[in-house]
């Protein structure tokens, strides 16, 4: 049995520690980037959209800072959404209606509009709305940690990282558990910062987001949407960006029943956050951690792939320490993101505090409130 030292199966927000009253108190400097993030100003209505099973603690902290702004604040507590359309037959008319109403959503799911039709990226696109989404990140633990990361630091890494990947040929992927895939046709999500109406985000602020056009090579799974951690190595083999072979035993049968006609590469993202848990994280938490990669296969429809709607089949899987070469250049070495160490990189980050804290990827170590964005 492979074990992976970082997380167990993604399951709910009900498998999720709840925390102490008080611990309010220290997920403030996290939800008060969260609400400079979303840009929220007086007046707003702002709509929590919230799973049943999440701590109340936190859509408290989150309740309270918008109301600190004098936002018109809606709490709606929902069932659990399914992953890739498990129960399509679910009814989200209550969501739906409560979303076109609201200027700001800012949405506690586990598994949310990635795999959610009403809720998908090309409906919030067609309303006013700006949509944060905590993916699994409506805890304590991301508010705690990856949500301390000033704005300006993420954007500045997200910007070098833009620099740079957007113009390679190839961006080849490797990691100690056999992973050796490469990435090329890709188009990055230029995420431009300043949140508009119909933008949809996570938090806390992660990555970087592109969509290849061909993916050649062996994908180790460490961690993914339908399987969890899988018991033995999970080989997903890719060709002309379709997956042509899946091996691994019970997870490997457990991938194919999710989508018994094929998958695709739908997306990529390099994660940029270094304040972002590994250690605990659940996996769309991990994904976001400086150094780490994870990719989305989507299912395919009628044996070909659709990027217009939702990925009924979507899995994402989780690499998390790789190493990622762009063009025959180190760009991550064994998970330690080398951007940290750019001289612009600790430029920005000196602007809140001392760039070894501030850029330093253990996360374990807690950023101190003082040096989290606060004027």
């Amino acid at each position: 049995m492979s074990i992976n030292p970082y997380a167990g199966s993604p399951f709910s927000y009900v498998a999720e520690p709840a925390v102490a009253p008080y611990s309010i108190v220290e997920l403030m400097p996290g939800v008060r980037n969260l609400c400079e993030y979303v840009r929220l100003v007086p007046g707003e209505r702002v709509l929590l959209m919230m799973e049943h099973t999440v701590d109340p603690v936190v859509v408290q902290a989150i309740a309270a800072a918008a109301a600190l702004r004098d936002a018109d604040v809606r709490i709606l507590s929902v069932p659990p959404f399914s992953p890739g359309g498990w129960d399509r037959e679910a009814s989200y008319a209550i969501e739906t209606a409560a979303f076109h109403e609201a200027d700001v959503v800012i949405s506690g799911t586990w598994w949310g509009e990635v795999h959610t039709a009403p809720l998908f990226f090309d409906q919030i696109k067609s309303r006013s709305s700006r949509f944060l989404s905590l993916h699994m990140t409506a805890t304590a633990g991301a508010l705690l940690t990856g949500g301390r990361l000033p704005a300006e630091v993420f954007y500045a890494l997200l910007e070098r990282t833009l620099r740079q990947l957007s113009a390679a040929r190839e961006i080849r992927v490797t990691s100690a558990r056999g992973t050796d895939v490469t990435f090329s046709g890709f188009t990055f999500d230029p995420d431009p910062g300043a949140m508009r109406p119909g933008d949809w985000r996570p938090f806390p602020y992660g990555g970087a987001n592109f969509w290849p056009s061909d993916t050649e090579g062996v994908l180790v799974v460490e961690d993914s949407t339908v399987t969890g951690v899988p018991e033995e190595p999970l080989r997903i083999t890719l060709e002309g960006n379709l997956v042509r072979k899946i091996e691994g035993g019970a997870a490997a049968a457990q991938l194919r029943r999710y989508a018994p006609g094929g998958f695709y590469m739908r997306h990529g993202l390099i994660g940029l956050n270094p304040k972002v848990r590994l250690a605990g994280g659940t996996q769309f938490e991990r994904e976001k951690h400086a150094g780490a990669f994870y990719c989305g296969l989507d299912g395919l429809t009628d044996g070909e792939p659709v990027t217009t709607g939702p990925g009924f089949a979507h899995c994402d899987c989780q690499v998390d320490r790789p190493t990622v070469i762009a063009d025959g250049e180190v760009f991550i070495e064994h998970g330690r993101l080398l951007l940290l160490d750019e001289p612009e990189i600790r430029e920005v980050a000196a602007g809140f505090g001392p760039p070894e804290v501030i850029l330093d990827d253990n996360p374990v170590m807690i950023l101190p409130r003082r040096y989290t964005g606060a004027r």
